[in-house]
C-alpha cells in the first residue's frame, strides 16, 4: 500500500482559519483599536457575542499567542486581555481593512442617499 504524501501547508492557512473563526478579528480588532479591556468590556464591545464563545475565542487567542490573559487577584478578581506583540503584528493589517471598510461604507451611504 503506497503512503501518501501531505502537500504542502501554506503559511497563510493557519492565519486565515485563525481570523476567520468565529468572532476572533472582531475581538481582535477591538483590543487593537480600544486597548487592554477587561472581560466585560469587551462583550459589550462585541455586541451579540455570548459569554461563552467569548471564553472560548479569547482562551484560543491566548493558546495561539495573541492575547494576553492578565489577572488580579482582587475582590472581585480583575482579569484584563491584551494583544501580545504578535497580536500587534495584525495592526497594520487591521488597518488596512478598517479604511477599506470606512471607504465601502461612505461610498454604499451615497449610493442610498441618491
Amino acid at each position: 500500500m503506497a503512503v501518501r504524501e501531505k502537500a504542502p501547508v501554506c503559511p497563510m492557512d493557519s492565519v486565515l482559519r485563525l481570523l476567520m473563526g468565529p468572532w476572533t478579528a472582531y475581538v481582535i480588532w477591538n483590543l487593537r483599536s480600544k486597548g487592554p479591556m477587561r472581560f466585560g468590556e469587551l462583550k459589550r464591545a462585541v455586541a451579540g457575542i455570548s459569554a461563552k464563545v467569548l471564553t472560548e475565542r479569547l482562551r484560543h487567542l491566548e493558546e495561539r499567542g495573541l492575547v494576553a490573559r492578565h489577572y488580579e487577584p482582587t475582590i472581585p478578581p480583575q482579569v484584563t486581555y491584551s494583544l501580545t506583540k504578535r497580536g500587534r503584528e495584525l495592526e497594520e493589517v487591521l488597518d488596512g481593512l478598517n479604511k477599506v471598510a470606512c471607504r465601502w461604507a461612505r461610498e454604499d451611504g451615497k449610493k442610498r442617499v441618491a
